[in-house]
């Protein structure tokens, strides 16, 4: 089935009907898609300052009301304990289990922030014809953890995953033009090549994701990534978090140009 044409709210129904489990890369063309984190109310402020102080890779589009499932303002009625394909769950940081629905578990004291996905600039890369090689592939994106330290807030700290997409070297400066014009979801590069400058040792095995081809005359281009806060996690460890599973978004009823500056 080509979900590249379906909208938001078909796709997500899908989702809930448990029809759609894996990544949403390519969905809903156009639609921009989300991270999730969930956390109880007495870490919330501390993680909202955690996004407002590392903005590139934490871009905040929404928050909901405490102990609310459903969002309102980027996919008005969605269920975030429902709508996303697959979910992760965090106890003292370490990765104890993988849901495709997390109603059972969720508290009234829970909060839930959604933070803007790098799929969303893909369509536009896409449009320019820069090529997106984990959609040729039908793979998800390649993830890595860094040494590039976010700042901390409260008993929030660690350090930033990136999104790797590899772009033949005249096509970096549009990739980044392009991108840049999007800072609510992840903006500009924040690395170009020499992947060991960052910390990243081996791009044949990224610490999330798959791994994705690398063609003669092209240059791994790195975005801050969602998947940020995962990382902040397992070295915060919070005593519960719950986020999707990398590269298992909500896809959103906003336009990508909507989130343009």
């Amino acid at each position: 089935m080509n979900y590249s044409d379906m909208k938001p709210r078909e796709v997500r129904a899908l989702i809930r009907e448990g029809k759609i489990t894996g990544p949403t890369a390519g969905m809903c063309a156009g639609y921009a898609q989300a991270n999730l984190v969930i956390l109880p109310k007495e870490l919330a402020y501390d993680f909202l300052l955690f996004t407002q102080r590392n903005p590139k890779s934490c871009p905040l589009l929404e928050v909901s009301d405490t102990g609310s499932r459903f969002l309102h303002t980027i996919a008005d009625g969605a269920d975030v304990t429902t709508d996303i394909p697959r979910y992760r769950v965090y106890r003292d940081g370490i990765l104890t289990e993988e849901r495709t629905d997390i109603s059972g578990l969720w508290r009234p004291d829970f909060v839930s922030f959604l933070i803007g996905c790098s799929f969303s600039f893909e369509a536009a890369l896409l449009d320019a014809n820069v090529p997106v090689r984990h959609i040729e592939e039908n793979r998800n994106v390649p993830m890595y953890k860094t040494n590039i330290p976010c700042i901390s807030a409260g008993s929030f700290h660690g350090t930033m995953v990136v999104s790797m997409r590899p772009v033949p070297h005249e096509l970096v400066p549009k990739a980044v033009l392009i991108t840049g014009e999007m800072p609510r979801v992840h903006g500009a590069p924040i690395h170009i090549g020499t992947p060991e400058a960052i910390g990243i040792s081996d791009l044949s095995h990224p610490d999330f994701g798959d791994m994705v081809t690398i063609r003669d005359g092209e240059v791994p281009v790195f975005w801050p990534c969602g998947v940020t806060p995962q990382n902040v996690v397992m070295e915060s460890r919070p005593p519960l978090a719950i986020t999707h599973a990398p590269g298992h978004m909500l896809i959103t009823d906003v336009k990508n140009t909507e989130l343009k500056y």
